[in-house]
């Protein structure tokens, strides 16, 4: 057992690749056949995670989550700023220009409705639970952009480790309801072409909650909500930290 530890630490890099893969074929087992494919394997993933992190701080009474358990230290790697940001330019160079452009104006729009609205939604979110300082405001409407952009936005402008981690929560929060809700919803909004899809792709943003809510409603149209959502996240994570910031930094003061 001690050779087994020393082993994966040593290879911690290795061993994180390794859990998050075990993590993401166990999520995507538990989505397939007992969900349904109802809620995509990436949610449920995400959600076993901040469940680990949690149980791995209540052990080791430390403040990183699992990177406090010497066996999984590689995560704190994986998951950090270099590898993230990375993952985030590989997602946004799978985008084909040529067919952006076929979703014209009306999915400009709803890339800006689409950061805005859920931006402004998660702000008043966090101004009724006592936050009043334009940094913890700002990461958590960003949260409710996407999972990703709240970090980064966090990240950016200093924020707590507690602020980013409600962040991440509302955004997963948002995931989910797309996932279930799409479904629920797409014949009474005529989500049955490839040109609505990328309009709803934009408007939601979660790439995904958008990816798992088509995949089971019409797996065709997956690819055309992901291209907008991802063009979403980007859009996120350039405006909120910037933009936004500075207009509430305007209204709340600090």
């Amino acid at each position: 057992m001690e050779i087994l530890k020393h082993a994966l630490s040593a290879n911690a890099l290795l061993t994180a690749f390794a859990v998050v893969g075990l993590v993401m074929w166990l999520s995507n087992a538990i989505s397939k056949r007992l969900l349904f494919g109802r809620v995509h394997g990436s949610a449920i993933a995400i959600v076993i995670g901040l469940a680990a992190a949690f149980a791995a701080g209540l052990w080791t009474g430390g403040d990183k989550g699992v990177v406090d358990i010497p066996v999984f230290a590689g995560i704190g790697l994986m998951g950090g700023a270099m590898l993230r940001d990375f993952a985030i330019v590989a997602t946004a160079f799978e985008v084909d220009v040529v067919q952006a452009r076929k979703a014209g104006a009306v999915g400009a729009l709803a890339l800006a409705l689409g950061t805005i609205l859920p931006f402004i939604v998660g702000s008043l979110i966090a101004v009724a639970f006592g936050y009043t300082d334009a940094v913890s405001i700002t990461t958590i409407g960003a949260g409710a952009v996407t999972y990703i952009v709240g970090p980064v936005t966090g990240a950016a402008l200093g924020a707590s480790s507690a602020v980013m981690a409600l962040s991440i929560a509302t955004g997963v929060f948002k995931a989910v309801l797309v996932m279930v809700g799409t479904p629920i919803v797409a014949k009474a909004i005529g989500l049955d072409n490839p040109r609505s899809a990328m309009v709803f792709g934009g408007l939601m943003g979660t790439v995904s909650g958008v990816s798992g809510g088509l995949a089971a409603t019409d797996r065709r149209l997956v690819p055309y909500g992901a291209l907008t959502a991802t063009f979403h996240t980007g859009l996120g994570c350039l405006v909120a930290p910037s933009i936004l910031y500075l207009i509430v930094r305007g209204i709340v003061g600090g």
